[in-house]
């Protein structure tokens, strides 16, 4: 036995040996994971149950090889890293707790309307939307201490769209604001402002209604802040329509300018992170600087013989980074990709190679130290597993034999760079795709062929453009510049417009699931991690996954979390799936919501006016055929008032009753009861009818600061599950009403 075991350590020592093992990227996925594993977990418990598994890893490899004893060396680098793997993982979960304690702010409970005065911590011009966007510290009528609250002010309410005298970071102002607690997500799978509030430290969100009074005007002297809206109007003013809004956002980080149409436009091509600043632009203001510095200081030969000029150069590129990264906001993946571009700057001072894993994981390493909560968001997973993809496709190699230099004429090697130029950018594309699903539940298919042109073109044309013509306004010659600035980014735009409007450019999908992504990232980090052929392995999982997300059901009901908002999908006349809507809302939110969730791109269509449904004021009724027999639905519309003999009559037909509305306990549905007591426990909810399962908001929220639900409603972690029989509890008989009054009965006749 103990030489079985022996021979196994052995073997697996050979493996890491010959796979090119690296730990500090597995320290930086193993760090990561513990901080996704408290967002998953649900409260204090298994928070503290997970860190102590972490530390008993740790404590058990000490007591099986403990330190000062005959352990071979095999022997004692494993007992290294199952400690500092048990470590990492519980100190990530301890980093994202902490973080969460200090920064988290309780949100207000319910609207309001009330006079705020207080100190602007923050203002954001947002001309496209005719509003500023003013972040305040203030305090509540009903808290003790002070809140930070964000406030839109609309154009309309200032007067004649001039801004008052010293509106800026550092003024006192009195307003009066309807508040909001920030939102949950609407549906299962939909974006989770409440969260993302809670690590700004936002109590409440809102728009002011009635006149802005400037207490006391912001100081004279400015900041980063002032630099920055002068340098954006300054831009918007040299370059005209949305061009200039593009070339705003690049130089100043202000995305205010950029019109809703452009937004859509550069989305559905895949080229939305040309207007985030990020690995692109910094990288691009860093290279610039230091090969400009490079070749002007070999100009001066006395220079030359006496100062390294890289470090010189390294020196005036981290200078100038730094400096791009504060003026444009300094958000986290502008810090991050300054971090990383830092980094290749020291590896190329030192003589170091740039591009390596390592880089990787210490930038990433560091950003999940200040800022834990990124390693659930899509910008730091886009952001890492697009450098990954650029890393070890640069790493492997067939590329490296690819790119080796050769004797060729020189259109034979810019034939091969352009080649590679497309090869990354499918890499990348495939790379970001399962991501991209996830968060945001559609994929664009011509986006690889968009950022080929679309990335040098910003990369060696815009942004160059951009820095020439406010290097010449300096002096007053900066027209030309700015003339070709508008021409770059007109012709970019095109791209956009003309990519997006393709038959098939974009595919919505319904949510897939945690499992599914877990196993793309698996996947690809084992394939960008590993060397040689063992991280072909990696292709195992992708595949699984990439199956498992062609079979993920449609939603056949998506419900809203205030019960106003259903959208159903049914088959369409062309083969096709359709979604019907039971209110046709106005608001683009909702809209895209239930749309990209049941993974149908046409426009929703009114229940009312789908052949087959029947609507009064008050109901609409629908009979949907699901997994071998008919399902009656019984939708709620509107507060028109319902004698309740004949409610309860309507609701003992209906195998599913939905309605923003308390239903009184009379009205009992043969399966479900989602009305307003129901929904404040649940939150938005995805119904799979053919399978009888009900995917909830509440379900993924567990105990997190961010999800509140009344106090005289006690929270419930679970939320309905449905069970083997197909009701919502444990038996055929369906649920007995519990104290917190959430009525489901019977299953449907048919179901088993």
């Amino acid at each position: 036995m103990r030489g079985t075991r022996a021979a196994a350590l052995d073997a697996a020592e050979r493996f890491l040996d010959e796979a090119g093992f690296d730990r500090a990227p597995w320290l930086a996925v193993i760090f990561a994971l513990g901080i996704i594993a408290w967002f998953v977990l649900p409260d204090a418990a298994h928070w503290c149950f997970a860190m102590a598994g972490g530390g008993a890893l740790a404590l058990g490899a000490l007591m099986v090889w403990p330190p000062g004893s005959t352990a071979d060396e095999t022997r004692a680098n494993l007992r290294l890293a199952m400690v500092v793997c048990g470590l990492v993982f519980a100190s990530g979960i301890a980093v994202v707790w902490a973080r969460s304690a200090i920064v988290g702010a309780p949100p207000i409970r319910a609207p309001t309307v009330v006079l705020l005065e207080g100190h602007v911590l923050a203002r954001e011009d947002q001309p496209a939307d005719e509003r500023l966007r003013l972040t305040l510290a203030v305090r509540l009528p009903v808290e003790t201490v002070a809140q930070k609250v964000r406030v839109n002010v609309p154009f309309a309410a200032l007067n004649e769209r001039e801004m008052p005298t010293g509106l800026a970071e550092g003024a006192v102002v009195r307003l009066r604001a309807r508040l909001m607690p920030p939102a949950s997500p609407m549906l299962p799978g939909s974006y989770d402002f409440a969260r993302a509030a809670w690590f700004k430290g936002l109590a409440a969100t809102g728009t002011m209604v009635g006149p802005l009074v400037v207490i006391r005007a912001a100081p004279e002297q400015g900041g980063i802040a002032s630099l920055q809206r002068w340098l954006s109007v300054h831009v918007r003013d040299r370059v005209d329509g949305s061009p200039g809004a593009i070339a705003a956002a690049f130089a100043s980080g202000d995305r205010g300018g950029i019109s809703e149409a452009d937004e859509v436009a550069m989305r559905d091509s895949g080229l939305t992170h040309l207007l985030s600043i990020s690995g692109l632009h910094v990288s691009a203001v860093i290279a610039a600087a230091y090969f400009v510095t490079l070749r002007s200081l070999a100009l001066w030969p006395a220079l030359a013989l006496r100062v390294r000029l890289p470090v010189a150069a390294a020196g005036i590129g981290a200078f100038a980074g730094v400096g791009y990264t504060l003026l444009t906001g300094a958000e986290v993946p502008t810090v991050r990709s300054c971090v990383a571009a830092l980094l290749v700057l020291g590896a190329l001072a030192l003589g170091r190679e740039a591009l390596s894993l390592r880089m990787v994981a210490v930038a990433a390493g560091f950003v999940l130290l200040l800022w834990p909560e990124s390693a659930i968001g899509p910008s730091f997973q886009m952001s890492f597993a697009a450098v990954l993809a650029i890393v070890a496709l640069s790493n492997s190699s067939p590329v490296r034999a690819f790119l080796a230099p050769r004797e060729e004429p020189w259109w034979a090697r810019a034939g091969r760079r352009v080649v590679m130029l497309f090869v990354t950018g499918l890499v990348i594309e495939l790379a970001l795709m399962p991501i991209v699903l996830f968060h945001f539940h559609r994929a664009g298919i011509y986006g690889a062929v968009a950022n080929v042109v679309a990335i040098p073109l910003v990369t060696f044309a815009s942004m160059p453009l951009i820095a020439l013509g406010l290097f010449l306004d300096l002096v007053g010659l900066g027209g030309p510049a700015w003339w070709l600035v508008e021409r770059s980014l007109a012709l970019l735009l095109a791209i956009a417009h003309v990519t997006s409007a393709q038959a098939g450019a974009v595919t919505l999908m319904p949510q897939i699931s945690g499992f599914v992504v877990g196993l793309f990232a698996a996947g690809g980090l084992w394939l960008a991690l590993w060397q040689g052929r063992v991280r072909l392995a990696g292709l195992i999982p992708v595949m699984l996954a990439s199956v498992l997300v062609l079979l993920t059901p449609i939603p056949d009901l998506l419900v809203a979390d205030d019960g106003q908002q259903v959208g159903i999908t049914v088959p369409g006349h062309d083969g096709t799936s359709r979604l019907l809507s039971l209110r046709d809302s106005r608001s683009s939110y909702t809209r895209d919501n239930l749309m990209e969730l049941a993974g149908v791109a046409g426009e929703p269509v009114p229940l009312a006016r789908w052949e087959g449904a029947r609507c009064s004021s008050a109901f609409c009724t629908l009979v949907l055929h699901r997994g071998g027999r008919d399902w009656v639905l019984l939708l709620g519309r509107g507060r028109a008032q319902v004698e309740e003999r004949a409610l309860a009559a309507a609701c003992g037909k209906a195998d599913v009753v939905v309605s923003e509305r308390f239903l009184p306990r009379s009205c009992r549905p043969r399966w479900l009861k989602a009305d307003r007591r129901y929904l404040r426990q649940s939150g938005g909810l995805s119904i799979d009818l053919s399978r009888q399962h009900i995917t909830t908001v509440a379900a993924g929220q567990g105990s997190h600061g961010w999800w509140w639900i009344e106090p005289d409603r006690p929270r419930r972690v679970g939320h309905p599950r449905p069970s083997a029989s197909g009701g919502l509890g444990g038996s055929n008989a369906g649920l007995a009403q519990s104290k917190a009054a959430l009525e489901t009965a019977r299953p449907p006749q048919g179901v088993p």
